[in-house]
């Protein structure tokens, strides 16, 4: 039986360089077991849908195609990651796609959605001018089934141009949230639309490596808002003093700014171009998307106009109507599922730095990972 101290061990750092294969392979040979375990449950996942196994086999071969499509370096790194884990491709590609490919087999049997958002996310992010640090500091809880607590890690890549990144994901994946060193930060939110699945599109989390791979904002912005996607999503991407929040459908992109240096979001529409053009779908079971977006922005207004790290910590450990709290301890889900809050992130986007925290609401211990040399506490 896990005890609290287990819950909050911190996430392996692994560490890969060199070209795509070789990465990939280091990357499969260092978690092999959290990477069969990431498969495992997602395969479970499709197996409870009841999707026959071609139908699977064409879901999968749909968005390989998209990642091969997009970036060929991808793909190869999945290549060497099966190979290295002895994972099949094809559960590579499940795991970077889990989000599109179990919405689309719930779809092809015509079952009713299971409201992701009813288990992500809650973003916070302080801008330069009114943070106590001088730098931007950008915060999120993720919040996911707790079984992901087992497969996650922390990956840091250096490129071939000695180029480095840092990204919280679950094993086999290419990217969810991350920091690099040109000073890049990036987190994301679930979104959901009417548009949703009414197209096919580029995985979220290739989408999301692309953008920690580039140099400047500008670049990053592009391959977020420009590429093609089957779903919607929110990613807030940080650089120097800069901060913009993009909401994503499929096929448009809508931009988000902070107001008195303050961002706040979770898992619904804010922005008024994006509220005049699209229909949130699904989020009858989520309803505290709603609070939790403006509670964090009430509590970080509350701080005044210098508001320190240790502040925005708090702001994400809140735990006002928990079980239904920025800060959620594991539970069942309204729509079948379950929901925690895995990890809360903080981005020194100025110094490469991830300070993280596993399944906080068994005590929010951070862990310091670097671009370079070994996790530290915080």
């Amino acid at each position: 039986m896990s005890t609290d101290t287990d819950m909050c061990k911190p996430f392996p750092l692994v560490s890969i360089a060199g070209d795509p294969m070789t990465r990939g392979i280091q990357y499969g040979e260092a978690v092999p077991e959290r990477i069969a375990h990431s498969a495992g449950y997602y395969r479970n996942e499709l197996k409870k849908i009841g999707l026959p196994e071609v139908q699977q086999k064409a879901l999968i071969d749909e968005f390989a195609e998209q990642i091969a499509q997009f970036r060929a370096d991808h793909t190869a790194e999945m290549q060497g990651i099966a190979q290295g884990s002895q994972v099949s491709f094809d559960d590579i590609v499940l795991i970077n796609a889990r989000t599109e490919i179990i919405a689309k087999a719930r779809k092809l049997k015509a079952l009713a959605p299971i409201d992701p958002a009813e288990g992500e996310c809650t973003a916070a992010v302080v801008g330069a001018a009114r943070s106590a640090t001088g730098r931007v500091i950008q915060a999120h809880n993720w919040d996911w089934d707790p079984d992901a607590r087992d497969s996650t890690i922390v990956l840091r890549v250096t490129l071939d141009s000695g180029h480095t990144l840092l990204t919280l994901v679950e094993a086999g994946g290419l990217a969810r949230h991350g920091v690099n060193s040109a000073g890049i930060g990036l987190t994301g939110n679930y979104m959901t639309c009417d548009r949703d699945y009414t197209q096919t599109g580029v995985p979220l989390s290739s989408i999301r490596r692309a953008a920690l791979e580039e140099q400047h904002i500008a670049v990053a912005m592009q391959r977020i808002a420009a590429t093609p996607k089957a779903c919607s999503s929110n990613m807030i991407v940080t650089q120097d003093d800069f901060i913009i929040d993009l909401e994503c459908t499929p096929d448009e992109t809508f931009p988000h700014f902070p107001q008195g240096d303050l961002l706040t979001h979770a898992n619904h529409f804010v922005g008024p171009v994006a509220l005049a053009k699209v229909k949130e779908k699904n989020l009858k079971n989520a309803l505290d998307t709603y609070y939790r977006d403006r509670r964090a922005r009430q509590l970080l207004e509350g701080f005044g106009t210098s508001i320190s790290v240790d502040q925005v910590k708090q702001v994400l450990a809140d735990d006002w109507q928990t079980p239904y709290s920025i800060n959620r301890p594991p539970r069942g889900s309204l729509t079948g599922g379950r929901t925690a809050t895995v990890a809360t992130i903080v981005l020194d986007t100025a110094h490469c730095l991830m300070d993280i925290a596993a399944m906080p609401t068994f005590g929010a211990h951070f862990t310091r990972y670097a671009a370079q040399g070994e996790p530290t506490a915080a």
